[in-house]
């Protein structure tokens, strides 16, 4: 079987960043707990929760925290989850975000505190977005596609800031912002969108063309794994989303001759490389 693996598959600088730092932490010793999962990707939380890390999951856990590293996800967190970890004097604050996403929170506060209506395109659900909307001094929307994006009204007299969560798909931001540009705002759009989630997406978008079938590799709850999920979709039928070599429980179609394979930022590569050599082993 020939496999086309995506250069750009695996830890973007980011990801890798927030787990090296993480891993560095429990060579030093103490409690350490991570604010939310560090990365979206269950075998590595699995294995730093082996090796003594808690995940905290909402403000009440970290109100009852008296001591020990908090490490702050790549994903950050709001203005608000920060300011209460430095009033607590026995808890050491070490920061993972993603130097990308630090950069929206700047704009944000920035931006904000000039009064200006500040529009997320991104998934009002996911935590990347909810810590971004944390930075905010002033009243936030967030817009996840076509429909919202039209029906949005505003006071025509206060300038607009538009950002994005840095995994969206960047064909549907271009679409976005040009439905905001039509309705005659002041704006102000800074495309937030890391080069690493473009570079990802046009190489998947390549690969995807050309290939029999496609395998995306990555978590479930992964945001950048599911926009690469649509982006193959659109281009290949078989496209097929996975979490490790364990879920690719069918085989392929006897005309299958070529696979591609991409993953998500927060997908290791070592689960990459065994779903490589098992789909390259596979002979008809």
């Amino acid at each position: 079987m020939k496999v086309i693996t995506a250069e750009s598959a695996g830890f973007c600088f980011g990801v890798k960043r927030a787990v090296d730092t993480v891993y560095k932490e429990i060579e030093a010793g103490g409690k350490i707990y991570t604010y939310g999962e560090i990365i979206h990707n269950e075998e590595v939380v699995k294995d730093l929760e082996s090796k003594g890390v808690t995940v905290l999951h909402s403000k009440s856990e970290l109100e009852k925290l008296e001591e020990g590293t908090v490490i702050i996800r790549s994903h950050g967190v709001s203005k608000e989850i920060y300011d209460l970890i430095k009033t607590k004097e026995n808890i050491k604050l070490v920061d993972a975000t993603c130097p990308f996403v630090v950069k929206i929170h700047n704009i944000v506060e920035e931006e904000s505190k000039k009064g200006k209506k500040i529009v997320v395109i991104g998934d009002a659900s996911h935590p990347e977005v909810q810590g971004i909307v944390g930075f905010s001094d002033s009243p936030v929307t967030v817009v996840q596609n076509k429909n919202e994006a039209e029906a949005f009204e505003n006071d025509p007299s206060q300038e607009i800031c538009i950002v994005s969560q840095t995994t969206f798909n960047y064909k549907k931001f271009a679409e976005l912002v040009e439905i905001f540009g039509k309705k005659g705002y002041s704006i102000n759009t800074v495309n937030t969108i890391c080069s690493a989630t473009e570079q990802r997406q046009t190489e998947a978008r390549e690969i995807a063309s050309k290939v029999d079938a496609m395998i995306v590799i990555g978590g479930k709850n992964s945001s950048n794994t599911r926009k690469l999920y649509e982006i193959c979709s659109e281009m290949c039928r078989d496209t097929r989303l996975i979490q490790t070599l364990a879920d690719l429980d069918s085989g392929f179609p006897e005309s299958t001759s070529c696979v591609g394979i991409t993953a998500g930022a927060s997908t290791p590569n070592y689960i990459i490389e065994e779903v490589q050599s098992n789909v390259r082993g596979t002979d008809f």
